[in-house]
């Protein structure tokens, strides 16, 4: 079953959804680390642990052809990282793969992905679009190019910001879950909103805070903001997951890994 996720309105906002995030603060050579979620071993698990909570699977690439409307008000939520038509992320993703792949099977929608661009609207998609797609995933372009929008708008921005935080392999995480349910901009639940309330109450490493500490007042942020839209409010990926995690100081998310989802149990050697 696939789970709400949430992406700022960034259309409406007269914001890319594919434009980077910019770092907040930028890092310095005391705050990268050597060993970050971006190691490859950890970045695989990092799918594994945001797919229990989207799709409620650890096989991850199982979701390239994954695609219907969850209902949440942002039209088809489809792939491997909830891309939503109403969103941007989606059109930018189409626009890529028509690049790499001219005439693909996906291409003809472009107008109407243009035009349903910030509503929940099926104008122009209907009937066919979610067999299309589904068609195109079987494409290996299409899931690269699925791949390459994954990190460049959510997963590269995410760990860049972490290590600038000097936050290690948990805390990047944290910050890309974040990420991947809610966007970035000036929404005041977007990551980053999430991440200026955490250091009211406390400072990351890199300003010399204490890093146990600074984590939970941006999961403290996190679980605030996901309480502020009725699709999120079991918090659980954050309850029985991130924290788990937080409490047993596991900081760098060495496996073996046993944590909780919506109630379902998953585990990681």
């Amino acid at each position: 079953m696939k789970h709400p996720t949430r992406r700022t309105l960034l259309a409406v906002l007269g914001v890319s959804a594919a434009g980077a995030i910019p770092l907040l603060n930028a890092p310095n050579a005391g705050a990268v680390r050597a060993l970050g979620l971006d190691d490859p071993a950890k970045k695989e698990i990092a799918m594994k642990l945001v797919s229990s909570a989207e799709n409620s699977s650890l096989d991850w690439k199982a979701q390239y052809q994954y695609i219907e409307d969850i209902g949440d008000g942002r039209g088809y939520t489809a792939g491997i990282i909830g891309f939503c038509s109403g969103t941007g992320d989606m059109l930018d993703l189409v626009e890529l793969y028509a690049d790499r792949s001219p005439g693909n099977v996906l291409a003809e929608y472009l107008p109407a992905l243009r035009s349903v661009n910030g509503s929940d609207s099926h104008e122009g998609l209907d009937p066919n679009y979610p067999q299309d797609w589904r068609s195109a995933a079987q494409d290996s372009t299409f899931q690269q190019a699925q791949n390459d929008e994954r990190d460049r708008v959510y997963f590269n921005p995410a760990v860049q910001q972490g290590k600038a935080d000097g936050l290690r392999v948990l805390g990047q995480f944290a910050y890309y879950d974040a990420i991947v349910m809610h966007g970035d901009g000036s929404d005041g639940t977007s990551f980053s909103n999430i991440r200026r309330r955490a250091l009211q109450s406390a400072q990351p490493p890199s300003q010399g805070g204490d890093e146990v500490r600074y984590l939970d007042a941006f999961l403290d942020a996190r679980v605030w903001a996901m309480k502020q839209e009725e699709a999120h409010s079991d918090t659980s990926r954050v309850d029985t997951a991130q924290r788990v995690f937080l409490r047993a100081g596991n900081l760098d998310l060495a496996t073996p890994l046993d944590w909780k989802v919506y109630g379902d149990s998953f585990h990681i050697d």
